[in-house]
């Protein structure tokens, strides 16, 4: 189910700039569930790229449109390089390069597209993974970062670390599921829906389920900073943000008192004594 949109908020121009499967299911999400005042255009960059690009400007079309936001979704390293001036053919004051593979991003070229974008007063963001951005924060324990840009908070109370409303039937089961905050990609909806009728004892497990059959499309290499793979990170977001809203319809877990512990000993003139 979508969240209510009683109130569309300020407009907010948007241009994905994508090179694939990966960042057009992204584009095409964000233009589908993007409140009515928003608009997204969109950039096809080459899908064959070479890793340094003598003349970024060769690459580039003609103008681009004025923008506010640019999400950064390329596949190769070459895509990140065009950002910078991409940010100056369309007057974009944001971006948000998300890393789902460490392949497209790596992090030498993270600092310097950092740098880049300081130079010219444009602000950046790399949440890895994608769906780790809130209004405040982005990536996930235990590397969490902290930013301060109004462009990207209005950005990521739509998208990003999915959040749902679940209502429980008096049967115990998912009777509904409202999207909050969608994940970029659309996983969030995908699982909402798949949720509806399922026991709640069994939604986190199935959250995660779904998450994987959407199919979430981040890395399955080892990343360093989380010793797993992006994909299991994000399976991980995905299923506390379920067992968040879930945790009140849950029973909780029996105690059981182990028999014989060393507190219930007592001794008493050389005889060993179990309390009653």
């Amino acid at each position: 189910m979508n969240a209510p949109d009683s109130a569309s908020g300020p407009p907010l121009r948007i241009l994905s700039v994508t090179q694939g499967q990966w960042g057009e299911r992204i584009a095409d999400n964000v233009h589908r569930f993007c409140p009515p005042s928003w608009t997204v255009a969109r950039w096809s960059a080459p899908r064959a790229l070479p890793l340094l690009l003598d003349d970024p400007l060769e690459y580039l079309p003609g103008p681009m449109p004025p923008t506010d936001l640019i999400l950064a979704l390329g596949e190769t390293a070459g895509v990140a390089q065009l950002i910078p001036d991409v940010v100056k053919m369309s007057g974009a004051k944001s971006v948000i390069a998300p890393i789902d593979r460490n392949e497209s991003l790596p992090t030498g070229l993270v600092m310097q597209l950092r740098g880049w974008l300081a130079d010219i007063g444009v602000s950046v963001i790399f949440p890895k993974p994608f769906c780790s951005l809130t209004e405040t924060t982005y990536n996930h324990p235990p590397i969490v970062e902290t930013y301060d840009d109004p462009i990207i908070r209005q950005f990521a109370s739509r998208f990003g670390h999915p959040r749902f409303g679940v209502v429980v039937g008096d049967d115990g089961r998912v009777a509904g599921v409202q999207v909050e905050r969608d994940s970029a990609c659309g996983c969030a909806h995908f699982v909402a829906q798949g949720l509806v009728g399922c026991a709640v004892d069994q939604a986190e497990y199935e959250a995660g389920m779904l998450h994987h059959h959407y199919p979430c499309l981040a890395s399955m290499n080892q990343d360093v900073d989380y010793q797993d793979t992006l994909m299991h990170v994000s399976g991980h977001i995905l299923r506390e943000a379920v067992a968040e809203q879930i945790k009140e319809h849950l029973e909780p877990m029996p105690y059981f008192r182990p028999i014989s512990r060393v507190a219930d000993v007592k001794i008493e003139t050389g005889n060993v004594k179990r309390d009653a």
